[in-house]
């Protein structure tokens, strides 16, 4: 039987969603597949619909897997949950057809950064908020953004370390608002490269504090050259909202277009 799962998770006191055969460190995948072994008492893997860095967290990481255990869906949940560190917690569990594919059969990814604009640091939600000091322009942010849209190469948001085949992804939508001192910046796309959103929201940044020019991010992505954006944005203010699929999976909705 294959099973879908709603998975949260905060990314503070992990390496990332996966370990990638580094030694001493625990991945948010390990974890789970050992909470879930233990309830089917047999091994069992997952698989994710889109892996995420040290720090980064997961709002509705979807995953599947499958398993000859016989468990009801509140079991899986309930079982899992009891098993894992209070930092993750399956949020649900859908049987699913064993054509469906946590990464391949998603249209989308979403993701929100959201950063505390003002002089002092935060004490509360600092392990989800990431910290600016100087004033930003949220508008001006929005605006620039916007030359981000449709398909192109990324590779000015790319990092050294990102191992896929090419940089061309379809942007679907961003946008960044401010809420009080909170700015926000929200993401869809396709699918996304290593590092993509925390470098875009680098470049923004630079936009925002005034040192660059609105146009300067059409002239980034034009230039597909990573050398000459902005830093990457530190991962504790970023969030792997989920992924989509279409209906015919019968999905939840919050992860269904």
């Amino acid at each position: 039987m294959r099973y879908a799962l709603g998975v949260e998770y905060d990314g503070s006191e992990f390496k990332g969603w996966q370990q990638l055969g580094e030694s001493g460190c625990v991945s948010v995948q390990a974890t789970l597949q050992d909470a879930l072994s233990s309830v089917a008492n047999a091994p069992i893997s997952v698989v994710c619909a889109g892996r995420t860095d040290a720090g980064v967290h997961g709002e509705c990481q979807v995953v599947h897997f499958d398993s000859d255990v016989e468990r009801s869906p509140r079991g899986w949940v309930l079982g899992t949950t009891t098993r894992l560190p209070p930092s993750i917690c399956v949020r649900w569990c859908v049987p699913a057809a064993d054509e469906f594919h946590a990464r391949f059969s998603a249209k989308a990814r979403r993701y929100r950064y959201r950063l505390l604009n003002r002089q002092v640091r935060p004490a509360l939600y600092r392990q989800t908020l990431s910290w600016e000091r100087r004033a930003l322009d949220a508008d001006a942010m929005h605006r620039a953004a916007q030359a981000l849209l449709g398909e192109n190469d990324f590779g000015a948001f790319r990092s050294a370390q990102c191992q896929a085949l090419h940089a061309r992804r379809e942007l679907q939508a961003i946008s960044v608002s401010r809420h009080g001192e909170v700015v926000e910046v929200q993401v869809q796309a396709n699918a996304f490269l290593h590092h993509m959103v925390r470098n875009i929201v680098g470049s923004l940044l630079m936009v925002g504090a005034g040192e660059k020019p609105e146009e300067w991010i059409g002239e980034l992505l034009a230039g597909r050259d990573r050398n000459l954006a902005g830093p990457t944005a530190p991962p504790q203010g970023l969030v792997f909202v989920g992924p989509l699929y279409p209906d015919v999976w019968q999905l939840p909705a919050e992860v269904t277009l």
